[in-house]
């Protein structure tokens, strides 16, 4: 089989030839037809995360079709359509996976990142942490689901059900929030890179009620923001544009330093907590959400080898919703 590889971080993925694998018990063998295109893969091949195991195939918004079923697997048939996202395994035994919180495991294993991913033509996965997908949706349509979704559904529970909701940061995860905050009849506000037109006309189009730079002052005070950009001094910027008693959600797997402020700008019972990970009853829910909403999911696709092209685009702040990788043959 084809596949892009990270061999160190800071370089560019290699395509290479590989034996395809065989599943063990309990896990299937899926032929990738789509895989996203997810910033924690430009996080991982930057070297900002530095656990991963290399070399490494990345990419963990896996749209497949089981090809071959290991020892021990029922719930799927062969030729099935299933996605494959980020939390690909947890020990079971720890305090966090026995209390719920699965999404915080000690001893985890991460898709694209201790698992080999989707830029290839075959991936394999624990049965039990792969999820059949709504037919609502074409491949590289419903790839994006499995972590800007999937993320983006978590961070948004976790600020709460206040109207005046602040997102920075307007790429594959807030494109995807907006639909649903606006479904839920709230008021979304964009903050994007300053002078970035194209994210806020794309912002507006979605139903945000205002978009602007994140260096302007929100129109309305927030009750909640979601931080999905990298940016460390994006927490300060978010805290003072919230009211009392707000809640800032930093949605990423990494982010810059973040600055000293005052603590008069935290003061108010303000608070400010992060996302880890996603658990399975997250993907459950979310992905009988989506078409319900309905989410429309905007995606430029990319040929599997072009795969450093795309992790390019998205590093430069150069795609409008997510960058998705089809098989060569199809791109």
């Amino acid at each position: 089989m084809h596949a892009m590889v990270l061999e160190a971080p800071g370089t560019p993925l290699k395509p290479v030839t590989r034996d395809t694998p065989q599943p063990g018990p309990g896990e299937v063998l899926v032929k990738v037809v789509a895989c996203g295109v997810c910033r924690t893969d430009l996080h991982v091949v930057d070297g900002d995360l530095s656990d991963a195991k290399l070399p490494i195939v990345p990419g963990h918004e896996i749209v497949g079709h089981v090809h071959a079923i290991g020892d021990g697997v029922e719930r799927f048939a062969i030729g099935e359509r299933v996605g494959i996202p980020w939390l690909g395994h947890t020990c079971g035994r720890c305090h966090y996976c026995r209390s719920d919180q699965e999404n915080l495991c000690d001893a985890p294993g991460f898709t694209g990142y201790q698992i080999d991913g989707g830029y290839a033509d075959y991936a394999l996965a624990d049965a039990r942490y792969s999820f059949p997908l709504p037919p609502d949706y074409s491949d590289a349509e419903v790839a994006p689901l499995l972590c800007a979704g999937l993320i983006g559904h978590r961070a948004l529970k976790m600020a709460g059900e206040g109207t005046h909701l602040g997102l920075y940061g307007f790429g594959a995860a807030a494109h995807i929030v907006a639909q649903v905050a606006r479904h839920q009849g709230r008021k979304v506000y964009a903050f994007t890179r300053p002078g970035d037109k194209a994210a806020q006309d794309f912002a507006r189009s979605l139903g945000a009620v205002w978009a602007g730079g994140s260096d302007e002052p929100a129109p309305h005070a927030l009750d909640a923001a979601v931080i999905f950009a990298p940016v460390g001094a994006l927490v300060p910027a978010a805290l003072r544009a919230t009211r009392k008693g707000g809640i800032v959600v930093c949605g990423g797997i990494h982010m810059t330093d973040i600055p000293a402020f005052p603590y008069g700008i935290l003061w108010g019972e303000r608070s400010v907590r992060s996302v880890a990970n996603l658990t399975r009853g997250d993907a459950a829910e979310f992905l009988e959400l989506a078409p319900t909403v309905p989410v429309h999911v905007h995606v430029e696709t990319f040929a599997l080898s072009a795969a450093n092209e795309a992790l390019a685009r998205l590093r430069d702040g150069r795609l409008t919703g997510a960058a998705v990788l089809l098989p060569d043959q199809a791109g």
